[in-house]
């Protein structure tokens, strides 16, 4: 007969089939009131957290407001400080440019010295002497020179301080840009809400970013902006006040400098006329004494030539009286008066020969000493021409319209007009 297949496996009993059931039911239960609890829980949680974030949320809007307010009011102040900064650029850039002209104006009265001096170097032999002319000409050019070398240091000066200033107009419009990029970072995270479209959940927003100063350093910072700019503008200020005294100085220099050359050369010139009339007036008397002279000579030199006739004369006479013959060989009076007449003319054209030598030497010294004066007068001529054609070359110093006062060495610079302001970088 055939048996019943059975299912293999472990067969329960009716207790513990019932055992199971109950232990099921137990821990529903259980899960049941577990649940209850943590339903409770969650509902007080979530009026508790949406409180808290309603107030938190409230309160950031809050510090983003103050804080809005804080920057705002830096934002203001580095403006006003910036607008200033550029004010005083301006200012500095207009004593700059006042000083370059002044410098510029330096160069026509340089030019001017140097000329003369190189112009009565040109004097020759006795006319080229150190006088009071050439110790005023040199004092004025090494006053042009220091002058020039003054000015050329406040132009440095000034150049270097408005690199200053220009850096410190860019740490202000640095800062001033932050602060408005600021300024329109928190207003838009002010006008976000949970409705904004743009809000979106980021990867780790709580990091410190590097960089980020605390607000004690963030205040400081642009107070030591401030102060940087306010006192490299007070420098500047004390700058431009130094550099226009300087100016007016210096002018009263040159001023006081062109006044005393211009007294010393025109003396000079006045000398040089004087000492050229007075030359020309000994030239004339020793060209009339020459002349004389010279007559003289001719009046000896004739003398002389008929004086050696007579001792020819007389020369001859002895001699043919020595022909006599026997006891007529006499010496008579004849003889002697022909002796004594021979003595006589020749101490007489020794004398004229003497004298005739000596008015030939006087003659030919009054002729080196004509030739002398003469290229004396020459060298006084030129340096006379010198001296007037140095006093021309300075006329140019002087003004058209002003007649006998200083020359307007350093000319201002008019304020120019139409000069366009520094804009605001942020602007």
């Amino acid at each position: 007969m055939s048996s019943v297949p059975v299912k293999p496996g472990l067969r329960l009993s009716v207790s513990e089939w019932l055992s199971s059931n109950q232990q099921l039911s137990a821990v529903a239960g259980h899960e049941r009131r577990v649940s209850n609890g943590i339903r409770q829980e969650g509902r007080s949680l979530r009026n508790e957290t949406s409180c808290t974030t309603s107030w938190d949320e409230s309160d950031t809007s809050r510090r983003l407001s103050d804080r809005l307010w804080d920057v705002a009011r830096w934002k203001e102040a580095l403006e006003a400080c910036a607008r200033k900064v550029d004010e005083e650029m301006e200012a500095l850039t207009l004593s700059k440019e006042q000083t370059e002209q002044a410098l510029a104006a330096t160069a026509v009265p340089l030019e001017v010295s140097t000329e003369c001096v190189t112009l009565r170097e040109g004097r020759r032999g006795s006319e080229l002497v150190l006088d009071p002319v050439d110790e005023q000409l040199k004092q004025e050019v090494q006053l042009i020179g220091r002058v020039q070398q003054v000015l050329q240091q406040h132009v440095d000066k000034a150049f270097e301080h408005l690199c200053v200033l220009q850096e410190v107009r860019h740490q202000l419009t640095s800062d001033l840009q932050n602060k408005m990029d600021a300024l329109d970072i928190d207003m838009s995270c002010l006008s976000l809400t949970i409705k904004s479209p743009e809000i979106s959940l980021k990867t780790n927003p709580t990091r410190i970013p590097s960089g980020s100063s605390t607000p004690q350093e963030w205040g400081q910072f642009s107070q030591y902006n401030v102060l940087q700019a306010q006192e490299a503008m007070q420098l500047s200020q004390h700058m431009r006040e130094d550099t226009s005294l300087t100016r007016a100085q210096l002018q009263n220099e040159l001023a006081v400098q062109w006044r005393a050359t211009e007294f010393v050369l025109r003396k000079r010139n006045h000398d040089e006329e004087q000492a050229r009339d007075q030359l020309q007036w000994q030239i004339q008397n020793t060209e009339d004494e020459m002349m004389e002279m010279e007559d003289d000579i001719k009046g000896l030199d004739v003398d002389l030539q008929a004086k050696t006739s007579n001792l020819k004369l007389a020369h001859t006479r002895l001699e043919n009286r020595t022909s006599r013959a026997g006891m007529d060989l006499c010496r008579d009076q004849v003889q002697h008066g022909l002796v004594n007449e021979v003595h006589q003319l020749k101490a007489t054209i020794a004398a004229l020969n003497q004298k005739l030598s000596e008015a030939q030497k006087s003659l030919q010294k009054m002729k080196l000493h004509h030739a002398r004066m003469l290229e004396d007068l020459s060298r006084k001529q030129e340096a006379l021409s010198l001296e007037q054609r140095s006093m021309n070359t300075r006329s140019h110093l002087t003004s058209a319209s002003c007649s006998g006062r200083s020359p307007v060495l350093l000319v201002p610079l008019a304020n120019s007009s139409g000069r366009s302001h520094l804009q605001l970088l942020a602007q």
